[in-house]
């Protein structure tokens, strides 16, 4: 197959297909209520997170709407919902800040090239490697620093700071100095009732009521709280408008964030829908391009950067949802509310939005999930913590890197550590008692078991080359599980600095894998030489004690070796293992 048409086989399996619309026409009507209810608890959290961002309430639902679409007809899972979210606000938000909404649209644009690039060349795949201690760690870091970007709303007062916790600190200083009860009251009582709601009903979404009635009652009682504002009644035209070529470097950093955060929480949100449903499989390469082909359109009309929602689609699953129709119908409701009902949801308080991104945070952590997680290792523990902390205190793309790079450092450590260099008694088969203690003092065997490599080699040397006084030393190679560079060359070393001390060294059990590795290092080749390399350690003992009787001196040659007595030694050691374990047995 040529280039071409590979590519263009890639391409057309990424589109939309005929197992997708057999899955629309499969329950229609209850993909249509699933749509409905997500909608429901979908507006508040659209607003929201439009807020939150910097780029205002009719942002986030322009989010919700053409990347709920775009993301559903061409994404990987028949279940997920996509738009706004709250992990993507705290990337966001310093953005809005240093760049204002030009620099936000371009950072959308942007991750859409880059999630595009990412799902042609296969990288969704990888987000399975991903430790589960990061994962919960930055969970439960977004969810505190989503909790703290809410404080000024919740407070009713301004807060400003390059990171959630100073903007935070700011606003409280700031209600100190001027404060006022009807914020904080509307956003605690919101939260509270949602999450009294949620344990009480939990299969009906009550969050949209909740602020509906607040924003009734605001309305009647002309409290001074912060609202919303007007939104426009309408989806704003498509443009380009907002793309400056000066920014695109200083950009590109928060678009790679951008990317690599969308694709990771759109794959993770998809396998948590597999594992809530029987017979669904997402396509995780195609689940990037359908990211990718929201993340293009949604700036080109105002909309902040988008990724599947965890929580809209675990509700969209338990409402009974089957295909992407639930999705898309879910956006088609939101572009009516936008047209119908403007005016209204421009009547909402900032605090109630506010309670129910809190309430979303509460609900978005677990912490029995945390606590099973930090007892059950220690290594598990220090990542989830570490990458917590630095979610809170840094960012959350630095958090990711921190803690992938403790797990690989720990994980890597474990596994050097059931590396073991362990010294084996000797298979001497049938020789007297003279014989046998004339082995056992000038001959020593050692088996390396496990992997000999970087973070392991060095202790194995200094294990290695501690061996006292003997003649000849036999090292079994035949358990290694796995050769690198930095460990052939250690053996190396340790074979070198024994036959400094007049050590003579065979090698036994070398794998054909190993000992390409060898030989393209040029590792014991004066071994090879002197035919001191074996298939096997009975071999290997035998030539050991020719050298113990005076033969060192002649070459060794494994084919050399009277075959028919090392066979025969072998069958005597088989049969004498077999009569001592026959002897073992109880009578009967």
């Amino acid at each position: 197959m040529s280039k071409s048409n590979a590519l263009w086989h890639r391409v057309t399996t990424m589109l939309p297909n005929a197992g997708d619309w057999a899955a629309v026409c499969a329950h229609p009507r209850r993909d249509l209520v699933a749509g409905l209810t997500v909608a429901i608890v979908a507006l508040p959290l659209a607003l929201a997170f439009g807020v939150a961002s910097g780029m205002g309430a009719m942002a986030g639902l322009i989010t919700a709407i053409v990347a709920g679409i775009l993301a559903a007809v061409f994404g990987g899972s028949n279940l997920q919902v996509s738009g706004p979210t709250g992990a993507m606000t705290v990337v966001l938000l310093p953005v809005f800040q240093q760049f204002g909404v030009s620099g936000v649209l371009m950072v959308g644009l942007l991750a859409g090239v880059v999630l595009l690039a990412a799902s042609f060349s296969g990288l969704g795949r990888a987000a399975r490697y991903l430790p589960a201690p990061v994962i919960e760690g930055f969970t439960a870091g977004i969810a505190v620093v989503i909790v703290l970007q809410q404080v000024p709303a919740m407070l009713g007062a301004n807060g400003e700071g390059q990171t959630a916790w100073q903007s935070a600190c700011e606003a409280v200083r700031n209600f100190a100095a001027d404060p006022g009860p009807w914020s904080p009251f509307i956003a605690v009582g919101v939260a509270g009732l949602i999450l009294i709601g949620a344990r009480w009903r939990p299969g009906v979404p009550l969050s949209l009521a909740i602020v509906a009635a607040i924003t009734i009652a605001v309305n009647l009682t002309d409290l001074d709280v912060a609202q919303l504002g007007t939104l426009p009644g309408g989806m704003p035209a498509p443009t380009l408008g907002f793309f400056d070529p000066g920014l695109l470097v200083a950009l590109v950093p928060s678009a790679l964030a951008v990317a690599a955060l969308g694709a990771l929480e759109s794959l993770l949100s998809a396998t948590v829908a597999d594992g809530m449903t029987v017979g669904q499989q997402h396509d995780p390469d195609r689940e990037l391009f359908g990211q990718a082909i929201a993340n293009l359109a949604v700036p080109l009309f105002g909309g902040v950067p988008a990724t599947a929602a965890i929580a809209r689609t675990a509700v969209n699953v338990r409402a009974g949802a089957g295909s992407r129709l639930s999705a898309v119908t879910h956006s088609v409701a939101l572009a009516l509310i936008v047209l119908i009902a403007a005016p209204l949801v421009g009547g909402i308080p900032l605090a109630a939005l506010a309670g129910v991104l809190i309430a979303t945070c509460v609900q978005m952590v677990e912490a029995s999930s945390l606590l099973a997680v930090i007892r059950a290792t220690k290594s598990d523990g220090i990542v989830l913590i570490v990458t917590f902390l630095v979610t809170v205190l840094v960012d959350l793309i630095t958090a990711v890197a921190v803690g992938v790079a403790i797990a690989i450092v720990l994980a890597l450590r474990s596994v050097s550590r059931s590396a073991m260099l362990e010294q084996v008694p000797l298979d001497t088969g049938d020789h007297d008692g003279e014989e046998h203690d004339l082995l056992a003092e000038h001959i020593v065997a050692y088996r390396i078991d496990g992997p000999l490599f970087f973070a392991a080699a060095h202790r194995f040397l200094l294990e290695l080359t501690e061996i006292a006084t003997v003649k000849v030393v036999i090292i079994r190679l035949s358990r290694v599980s796995t050769l690198d560079v930095t460990g052939a060359r250690v053996l190396g070393d340790a074979i070198s600095r024994l036959e400094r001390r007049g050590i003579v060294v065979l090698l036994s059990g070398i794998r054909p894998q190993h000992d390409a590795i060898l030989v393209t290092l040029r590792i014991a080749d004066e071994l090879r030489t002197a035919n001191r390399i074996f298939p096997d350690t009975p071999t290997a003992i035998f030539q050991a004690r020719r050298i113990l009787q005076g033969n060192a001196t002649q070459q060794a040659h494994p084919r050399t070796i009277d075959q028919p007595e090392v066979r025969h030694r072998r069958r005597w050691a088989r049969g004498w293992r077999r009569a001592v374990a026959a002897r073992a047995q109880p009578h009967r």
